[in-house]
Formats: structure tokens, sequence, C-alpha cells
């Protein structure tokens, strides 16, 4: 059974501002909310579907679930969980940055992405959707317990202090083809709509674009995380994994 104030508090973590007041954030589905339980981070409470029974949750009715979901169409799990203290992340040659990414579905893609390619920590503009998101959590699906995003007020302060070449993803850049990417670099991501802001573009090595190869005659734009998965894709090719090497 779910009581009335616990269904206004998870409704309420739709919005950042409650979610920083509690410190709560909501995940739903089986594979978001198992890898969650998996991780060290804390589960305030858990529901489930009572025809999709978990031992841990409390089993509620297709109309309760309904009346608590984030999504139009509910899942047979949710959980709600502590916001988790920020890591502490080990310096990495590469470093991945996103600028003014608004978009929870790109954001959680990308999460998952990092994931994938060993990056452990994606830094954020203040303008960057929050991580904790409920379409930015499902969206990661459950990368977001391995990869801290950390957001920082003056994301050009931060970038130029790491002390390495920035490199921009830009459709009015050099190919990304034709460009040898360093090992040791920061790499940065704007907004399909409004791109770098202006304070990173003035740090930048170079811009670098993914060709269209139809020579602007085919679609008129990539989306950040498809840009994003390409461009990884390229910075780690023949690389087992960039920790630890020279």
């Amino acid at each position: 059974m779910v009581s009335k104030s616990q269904q206004k508090q998870i409704l309420q973590l739709k919005q950042k501002k409650y979610r920083q007041k509690f410190g709560l954030f909501v995940a739903e589905g089986t594979k978001v909310v198992e890898e969650l339980l998996a991780s060290n981070w804390k589960c305030s409470s858990l529901f489930s579907q009572k025809d999709h029974f978990h031992p841990q949750a409390i089993p509620v009715d297709l109309k309760t679930m309904k009346q608590i979901t984030h999504f139009k169409t509910p899942s047979p799990l949710l959980g709600v969980f502590e916001i988790p203290e920020p890591p502490i992340v080990p310096p990495s040659p590469i470093t991945l940055a996103v600028d003014g990414v608004g978009d929870p579905g790109n954001l959680g893609t990308i999460l998952r992405l990092c994931d994938w390619f060993g990056v452990d920590e994606l830094i954020c503009s203040a303008e960057t959707v929050d991580c904790f998101n409920p379409k930015v959590v499902q969206a990661s699906m459950g990368s977001i317990a391995r990869v801290s995003c950390r957001y920082e007020a003056n994301l050009a302060s931060c970038l130029t202090a790491l002390e390495k070449p920035i490199f921009g993803a830009d459709g009015t850049g050099k190919s990304l083809y034709q460009t040898q990417l360093p090992k040791a670099a920061t790499y940065v991501f704007g907004s399909e709509s409004h791109g770098l802001s202006e304070a990173v573009n003035k740090l930048l090595e170079a811009k670098i674009a993914i060709p269209n190869l139809r020579s602007g005659q085919g679609a008129e734009s990539l989306n950040v995380a498809t840009a994003t998965a390409i461009f990884l894709s390229e910075i780690f090719r023949g690389v087992q994994s960039f920790k630890g090497d020279d």
C-alpha cells in the first residue's frame, strides 16, 4: 500500500527542486531499478506490481502504480532512491563534457555510452538537464550508478583547470575522420539547437565535425547522443582501455 503522503512525495520528485529538497529521486523499470539495487545506492522505498513480484518491494496493484508513475505507462517496478554524495573520480586522460544539453533522453544515453566505453565521469554545465530527472535515469538503463555526473557553474573555468587540449564537436569543424584524436584531451558536446557556449568555444584547440556524406542533402543534423557515440568510437579505436595508459 502507498500512503497519500508517499504518493504526493513520489509525484513531487518529478521536479528538480523537490529532488534537491528531499535528496531523493525516482527510478522506474525492472532493469534500471535492479541495477541501482545492485549498486551501493540506498533505496528509500520500492514498489512492484502484484503480478511482477519482487522480494524487496511493497506489492501494489496496477491502478496504484499508474497513480505514482512519472511516465504515461507504468513499469512493473518503481524505486525511490537517495541521491548519493558525488564520488571522487581519479583523473583520466580522456575527459568528456556536455554544455547545455537539455534533452533528458540524450543525457541518459550519453551516460550509457560513457559506461560502455569506460568513462567514469561526465562533466556537465549548470544549464545541462539534471541527471536525476526520471527520463535521464530511465534512458541511462542503470549506467547512472557507474558514471558520475559532475555539474560545474563555470564549465569554461573547470575545463581550463584540467590543463589538457579541448576539442569541441561542431558541424563547421574539420572532419572527424581526418583528425588525429589525442589520447589526453577533453571533448565537449553542446546541445543540438544551440551548440557550444561562447565561453567554451573560445577555449577550443579545434572544432571537429562528423561529415555529412550526402553533401548536405540528407539529414540536417545528428542528435548529441548519436554524435557522442561516433566520437567515442573514434577516440577509443584500437584501444582496450585508457586507464593507466602512458
